[in-house]
């Protein structure tokens, strides 16, 4: 392996070939390839979406926590998929209605999986019609109704 004065083309060159015996690269790439990650995320590949709230939820956390975590079923706009998003804030869920319109992101535990001691659940309500969701947990900012 280079590492003289001009190497750096080769050491380019190098990393560019090695890259592929590392394990997590070479999934990444075929899964890029075979288009299987947008295939299975509801979001498309997309940080963000939009939805229509179907009904609020609650369900029991992982052992060895106890309570119940609140939750929302959303239909997305984009996609037309149903998925199970958490509604982060001592009291968040009162600000979420039915037929509400909100937006969604990654949870953000790691890969993409669900976080913590929510089982199955892997996204995060960011806003409501609008209006951050954190906002109007803190009281920062009114709940305006469409």
């Amino acid at each position: 392996m280079g590492r003289g004065l001009f190497s750096g083309p080769k050491m380019k060159k190098d990393r560019k070939r090695f890259r592929w015996k590392e394990r997590k690269f070479r999934n990444r790439q075929f899964k890029r390839i075979a288009g299987g990650v947008l295939k299975h995320d509801p979001l498309r590949g997309s940080t963000q979406g939009k939805g229509i709230v179907i009904e609020k939820v609650g369900f029991e956390a992982k052992q060895p926590n106890s309570g119940i975590r609140k939750a929302v079923k959303i239909s997305l706009i984009r996609t037309g998929n149903k998925l199970t998003a958490f509604a982060p804030g001592d009291g968040a869920i009162s600000f979420i209605d039915e037929h509400d319109e909100v937006l969604v992101e990654g949870i953000g535990g790691s890969k993409g999986r669900s976080y913590g001691d929510l089982p199955g659940v892997r996204y995060k309500v960011i806003k409501v019609n609008g209006v951050s969701l954190d906002e109007m947990v803190r009281g920062r900012q009114v709940r305006c109704s469409e």
